[in-house]
C-alpha cells in the first residue's frame, strides 16, 4: 500500500527553517478560516483544517517534526510513500497465527501521517492481546479471541462542548480468507470528553479466531488545536491584547467563546501577564457537565511606531508621571 506524501510546510504556508513563533502564527491564521468551531462554511472547511491540524501536529512538536524532516527529505514533492514491510508497519493485529491488517477512516488524521507516526506509541494505532470480548470458554474450545485495537480519534472542542456522532470506515483484511472487507459504522463522541480518554466500540478490533468473539476498538480522544483557546483540563485561556493605556485607564473588551462572545471588565492598573477569571465558559467535565472556567491573560502591547504627535505625547507623560517602574539611584 502506498499514500500520498504530506507536504506539512506547504501546507502551513512557511518555509522549511521556520521557527515555532512563525508555525503557531501560521496555523492560527489559517485555522480562523478554516476551523470547523469558526468556519462560515463548515463542510468546506472541515477537510482542510484536518490537514491544517496535522500540520501543526507534527511541526509544533519538536520530535515530530525532527522524524519528518529526515524522512521527508527523501521523497520529492508528490511521490509516494511506500508502507513499511510487516515488521515494522501498523495497525495489524494478530490472530491465530496470521495477521489482520487495518485501515481506518473518519478519525481525523491522514494515512500518511498514521504510517509515520503510528510506531512506538507515539499516536496512531496499538494492540492489546486478547481481546476483552472473549471470555475463557472461546479458548477452551480452540477459539482466539481477537485483539483490541487502539487508535487516535481528532476531536474539535465543540465537539466537547455539545457532544457528536462521527461516522468511521473501517477497511480489515481477513487473515483466514485474504479478503478485504470494508464497513462504516458510527461513534458517539459524548459531550464532556477529555484529553486521552478511550471511547470504546464493542466488536471492532481484530477478528477472533475459531468461535472467539471479536475484539473491541478504543478511539483515543487528542483534541484538536483551536487557534483562539488554549486547554488546561476543562479550563480555556485566551490571550488578550491591550493597548498600554487600557491597561492603566481600565477598559471592557470583548472576548471569544465557545458559544459567542462576552464582555470583560479589565480594572485599572492591570499588568501584563495578569489573568481574569471568567466562570462557566470552559468546557463541560464527564457525566456532570460541570463547565471550567475561561482565562483570559493579559497581552499589552506596544507601538512599533509613532508619529511625531504621538512622541511628544509620550515625552510628555514621561515628564509628569510619577509612576518609577524601577528604584531610582
Amino acid at each position: 500500500m502506498s499514500v500520498e506524501f504530506k507536504d506539512y510546510y506547504a501546507t502551513l504556508g512557511v518555509p522549511r527553517d521556520a521557527d515555532d513563533d512563525a508555525i503557531k502564527k501560521a496555523f492560527r491564521k489559517s485555522a480562523r478560516k478554516y476551523h470547523p468551531d469558526v468556519a462560515k462554511d463548515k463542510k468546506a472547511g472541515e477537510a482542510k483544517f484536518k490537514e491544517i491540524n496535522e500540520a501543526h501536529e507534527v511541526l509544533s512538536d519538536p520530535q515530530k517534526r525532527k522524524r519528518y524532516d529526515e524522512l521527508g527529505a527523501n521523497w520529492k514533492e508528490g511521490a509516494a510513500y511506500q508502507r513499511p514491510t510487516a515488521s515494522q508497519q501498523g495497525p495489524r493485529a494478530s490472530s491465530g497465527g496470521k495477521t489482520q491488517d487495518f485501515h481506518f477512516g473518519g478519525t481525523g488524521f491522514s494515512d500518511f501521517f498514521e504510517e509515520m507516526f503510528a510506531r512506538n506509541g507515539e499516536s496512531g494505532f496499538s494492540f492489546e492481546e486478547g481481546g476483552r470480548g472473549a471470555g475463557q470458554s472461546s479458548r477452551s474450545h480452540g477459539g482466539v479471541p481477537g485483539n483490541d485495537v487502539e487508535g487516535d480519534i481528532l476531536v474539535t472542542l465543540n465537539e466537547v462542548l455539545h457532544g457528536a456522532v462521527r461516522d468511521i470506515s473501517l477497511a480489515s483484511t481477513n487473515p483466514q480468507s485474504g479478503q478485504t472487507q470494508s464497513h462504516q459504522f458510527k461513534v458517539r463522541i459524548p459531550a464532556g470528553v477529555a484529553e486521552g480518554q478511550r471511547i470504546r466500540v464493542p466488536g471492532k478490533g481484530g477478528e477472533g479466531f475459531g468461535m472467539a468473539k471479536a475484539g473491541d476498538l478504543y478511539l483515543r480522544v487528542r483534541l484538536a488545536a483551536h487557534p483562539d483557546f488554549q486547554v488546561r483540563g476543562a479550563d480555556l485561556y485566551y490571550d488578550l491584547d491591550l493597548a498600554p493605556w487600557e491597561s492603566v485607564l481600565g477598559t471592557t473588551a470583548k472576548v471569544p467563546t465557545l458559544t459567542g462572545e462576552v464582555n470583560v471588565r479589565i480594572p485599572p492598573g492591570t499588568n501584563n501577564g495578569q489573568q481574569l477569571r471568567v466562570p462557566k465558559h470552559g468546557l463541560p467535565t464527564g457525566k456532570s457537565g460541570t463547565p471550567g472556567n475561561l482565562y483570559v491573560t493579559v497581552d499589552i502591547q506596544l507601538p512599533k511606531t509613532i508619529n511625531d504627535e504621538e512622541r511628544a505625547l509620550w515625552v510628555k507623560l514621561g515628564q509628569v508621571s510619577t509612576f518609577a517602574a524601577r528604584k531610582r539611584a
